[in-house]
């Protein structure tokens, strides 16, 4: 059972790790003179990401629905964040290797081919659907309906049954 206090810490961390994410897309080409910086806020920022996948992952696991099996009604009420969050994941981790490795010589000269700038407009456009489907999805985990038992789940189990 997630009690008040543990999920507002859990919310918390959640949010102050979209922040963090947000600020490093928002303000991480002004670091490009110093690529080891760079590199390391990347490596913190993809850390990020996945350790927001994991939070999410573990609140699906202390959810009552998921204790009492039915697994397939979380993924798919949240299949979107998960998708998203996936897709999000491999494109920030491809945008990061291929700038600093183009980057990391020469990092004075302007460097944007036409494969990286579509990259980092289809990253950041992905970004936004990331940022709302994980904070959606973090909210709503906050319902009570997840972490006891109640009509709504007795009658999703007899339709899942079916």
């Amino acid at each position: 059972m997630l009690h008040t206090t543990n999920y507002s810490l859990v919310l918390s961390l959640q949010f102050l790790l979209l922040v963090y994410d947000l600020l490093m897309n928002s303000f991480s080409e002004l670091l490009r003179m110093a690529s080891v910086i760079q590199l390391v806020l990347f490596i913190i920022q993809d850390i990020a990401i996945l350790f927001n996948v994991i939070v999410i992952f573990l609140m699906f696991f202390n959810t009552y629905v998921f204790q009492a099996g039915l697994v397939s009604l979380l993924f798919h009420k949240f299949k979107g964040t998960i998708i998203v969050s996936a897709v999000y994941l491999a494109l920030s981790i491809a945008f990061h290797v291929w700038v600093l490795n183009l980057r990391w010589q020469n990092s004075n000269s302007f460097v944007w081919n036409d494969g990286l700038q579509a990259l980092f407009v289809f990253q950041r456009l992905v970004a936004v659907f990331y940022y709302y489907f994980y904070k959606r999805t973090a909210l709503c985990l906050g319902d009570p309906r997840f972490y006891e038992d109640s009509l709504w789940l007795r009658q999703e189990f007899i339709r899942v049954q079916k």
